[in-house]
């Protein structure tokens, strides 16, 4: 059994002109919270998509619970949990869509579903086309958390959801999910909340992949050193980015922070900081247009 759950390779996928991934590459653990980031229009969606078998690239490869999505894509969505679009029968009340969606999946359970709708307080009474954008996407994850998947996969799930809620669902996918070693793939732009449960994340901007790694490592790893000095260096090593106000150079590094600050010190600099960085710090640094050719992946 590999120890890679989802895994994609080169994915390339164009809409006309627009290069919605160019050469993606992903690689989730099992058992793993993997924060898929990035900003609206970054790729996050169209990834999904594939791993849904929804959309074909292009170009690449792309392995679901070891399975083709395109080929075998009924197998791959019985066993996996996908909250993608919020495009259900408009007609069926929340109660039919339990009744509808028990029927496809034999580790269905109704406790489960009884209890995220009281926790999420849904209306199952209504019919979806008349739920509010925040109601369907709670009855969406319901029926996905409902369905006993082995991979659950949330694109941008607390939209529309009040900071109440958003706190709940979060405590509620690590205690009654991925506290069972099943794995969340969980693709937000907000980092905050991703912050609070992930292991693992993936941040992608333009259609590819700049950092993937666990968490901690990435919180080890990157930091900022703030110094002064003549003919400080732009570029080269450990450099992520570098900006300079009123004297003072500021670099953010990818590692060895303070063997930088070292040797900025031999060269005379004077350094004024040398800390670490949260990761909404090293998303911005990361996606900034004029840092794109120099990130490298973090194994």
């Amino acid at each position: 059994m590999s120890d890679l759950i989802i895994e994609a390779r080169s994915l390339v996928k164009h809409y006309g002109k627009v290069a919605a991934l160019d050469g993606l590459t992903l690689s989730v653990p099992r058992g793993a919270v993997y924060g898929f980031l990035g900003r609206n229009g970054a790729g996050k969606t169209t990834t999904i998509r594939i791993l849904a078998g929804l959309a074909r690239p292009a170009a690449g490869s792309v392995s679901v619970l070891g399975l083709d999505p395109q080929r075998d894509r009924l197998a791959v969505l019985s066993r996996t949990g996908f909250v993608i679009e919020r495009a259900l029968l408009s007609s069926m009340t929340g109660n039919d869509l339990i009744r509808f969606n028990r029927a496809f999946f034999r580790a269905w359970s109704d406790a489960v579903a009884k209890k995220y709708a009281e926790v999420l307080e849904v209306p199952l009474r209504r019919t979806f086309r008349k739920l509010s954008h925040g109601n369907k996407t709670k009855l969406c994850l319901l029926l996905a958390l409902a369905q006993g998947a082995e991979l659950l996969v949330l694109d941008e799930p607390t939209t529309g959801l009040d900071p109440l809620i958003t706190d709940q669902l979060l405590r509620l996918l690590i205690e009654d999910f991925s506290g069972d070693g099943r794995t969340l793939l969980l693709s937000s732009h907000h980092l905050s909340e991703v912050e609070k449960i992930a292991d693992w994340i993936g941040i992608v901007d333009r259609g590819r992949i700049l950092l993937q790694a666990q968490l901690d490592d990435v919180r080890s790893n990157y930091g900022r050193v703030r110094a002064s000095g003549e003919r400080l260096p732009l570029q080269g090593g450990a450099i992520i980015a570098v900006s300079e106000s009123q004297g003072v150079n500021e670099y953010v590094v990818r590692s060895g922070r303070e063997d930088f600050a070292a040797q900025l010190r031999s060269q005379g600099a004077a350094v004024l900081e040398a800390g670490p960085m949260n990761l909404s710090e090293i998303f911005l640094a990361l996606v900034g247009k004029e840092n794109h050719d120099r990130v490298e992946m973090l194994a």
